[in-house]
């Protein structure tokens, strides 16, 4: 479950594990901040950002959480595994319970993300979500 307010941008390699921790997201991202709309923070690749950023429930343990009544975490899971098109459910969660849900539907061919109208730090998870899947998928495939 990422934070809401983190939005991903790149995929970064996690050499210290011999086998990783499952990534709410799939694998580690690096992003920016959402958290105030006024000051967009650039991540860099640091234990906070890895914490906080990328695993969500970050209320108590990061200084930039808006607080209240915001959401502390999304997550993401493909319910359907076609060639050509992915479904995907995401859930936005407060408390450890579910205050948003909705699907998109991810055309593989041309990578287009069709469904629920979420917002734009939404869509860069889900295809951040939808990379790491595919990239999974690949080397499965060819194990």
């Amino acid at each position: 479950m990422a934070c809401p307010f983190f939005a991903p941008s790149r995929r970064l390699e996690n050499t210290d594990w011999v086998l990783p921790p499952r990534y709410p997201l799939g694998d580690l991202f690096s992003g920016t901040c959402h958290a105030s709309a006024s000051d967009l923070t650039e991540g860099r690749h640091d234990d906070h950002q890895e914490e906080c950023c990328n695993f969500g429930y970050a209320r108590t343990r990061c200084d930039r959480f808006p607080g209240g009544s915001a959401p502390d975490a999304v997550r993401f899971s493909v319910t359907d595994d076609m060639p050509n098109r992915l479904l995907v459910v995401y859930v936005v969660e407060k408390d450890h319970a579910p205050v948003e849900h909705g699907t998109l539907e991810y055309s593989v061919a041309d990578a287009r993300l069709d469904g629920s109208v979420i917002s734009d730090v939404l869509v860069q998870q889900a295809r951040a979500f939808l990379e790491s899947y595919l990239r999974q998928r690949t080397l499965s495939a060819h194990a």
